[in-house]
């Protein structure tokens, strides 16, 4: 039983470290900046459920789900690293998507817009990144039937916490003001731009050593 609880602390906090959701708070409060609440919560609730999915999935299959198609972990980095690496640099750059630039009647096609962004970059590969899923697959891959519940139930309980990170990560923006927002989602187009840039590099090193 002492063996289990233990083993359940260090699969948490393996997750913990890797999604890191209060880092991932003014990432998450940058990208929903322009939207109204009911937007934001569903936002947030779309990509925690997409990420847990995936999780789950690599959780009960990766390995084979690797082989299957033929990927392997670094290319899976190289490619995530990429889509970060863009979506950093135009946050850096004070870029909005294009859901902020429609016309006042399309109200439906801008909150499906926004809606987007919960797919990608957040469910992947931010929270559900190359990092996460190979922390799922080697948590999950250590025992049988009970680890490998042990491992989905921790990832659910920490999608449960950044869920209510991100709601009410809100407020802290409505205190700060929009100036401030501003410049913190600069900020963190700047981290966002590193961690994809660090994502690539391990990437590649992983991919030449594989290949060697």
């Amino acid at each position: 039983m002492d063996s289990l609880l233990i083993h359940t602390a260090t699969v948490f906090m393996g997750f913990f470290a890797i999604m890191n959701p209060i880092a991932n708070v003014p990432i998450f409060l940058g990208l929903t900046a322009d939207d109204d609440q009911p937007t934001t919560r569903a936002v947030a609730l779309r990509s925690l459920s997409l990420a847990f999915l995936i999780i789950v999935l690599f959780a009960v299959a990766g390995q084979l789900i690797m082989k299957l198609f033929g990927i392997t972990l670094p290319a899976f980095r190289i490619t995530g690293g990429l889509l970060v690496l863009h979506i950093g640099f135009n946050m850096l750059q004070g870029n909005h998507s294009s859901v902020h630039h429609l016309k006042e009647g399309d109200d439906q096609k801008c909150r499906e817009a926004a809606l987007s962004i919960a797919i990608s970059p957040l469910a992947m590969p931010i929270l559900a990144g190359p990092g996460t899923i190979a922390t799922a697959m080697n948590f999950s891959a250590r025992g049988g039937l009970v680890e490998m519940a042990i491992t989905i139930a921790a990832f659910a309980a920490l999608c449960v916490i950044t869920y209510l990170l991100f709601i009410y990560g809100k407020r802290f923006v409505t205190f700060i003001g929009t100036g401030a927002l501003g410049v913190i989602t600069r900020m963190m187009g700047l981290i966002l731009a590193v961690i994809g840039m660090q994502m690539v590099i391990e990437g590649l090193h992983g991919a030449f050593r594989f290949g060697g």
